[in-house]
């Protein structure tokens, strides 16, 4: 099993319009294709005008299918464009991790 982490950073003043935009055209195809997220959350205290959302998969080639996929999707396609548009977005880290050898999650791939 691993995770995707992924981190964004919003332009001040403009992390409320961002996930309006991607609460209302993002999240139902990608949730509808990766499964629903294990966290998806904005930041209360540090880097302000950030947010992380944490995805779940049974391995790297199951990410990679299911991205294949998302990356195909035009409810998706069309949210990336109207998210460009917005030009929101000014920094983007990812970090796949998996679980330590002596954790056992109670998290479980959809």
């Amino acid at each position: 099993m691993i995770f995707d982490m992924r981190t964004y950073r919003c332009k001040a003043g403009q992390i409320k319009q961002h996930l309006a935009l991607y609460e209302k055209e993002g999240f139902p195809p990608q949730s509808r294709i990766l499964g629903e997220p294990v966290f998806y959350g904005v930041t209360e205290t540090g880097p302000v005008n950030t947010y992380v959302h944490i995805w779940v998969y049974e391995s790297a080639g199951d990410r990679e299918a299911k991205r294949a996929i998302l990356w195909q999707d035009p409810e998706w396609l069309s949210y990336v464009a109207k998210s460009a548009e917005l030009g929101a977005l000014v920094q983007q880290d990812n970090q796949i991790m998996t679980p330590a050898a002596f954790y056992e999650s109670p998290i479980k791939p959809g």
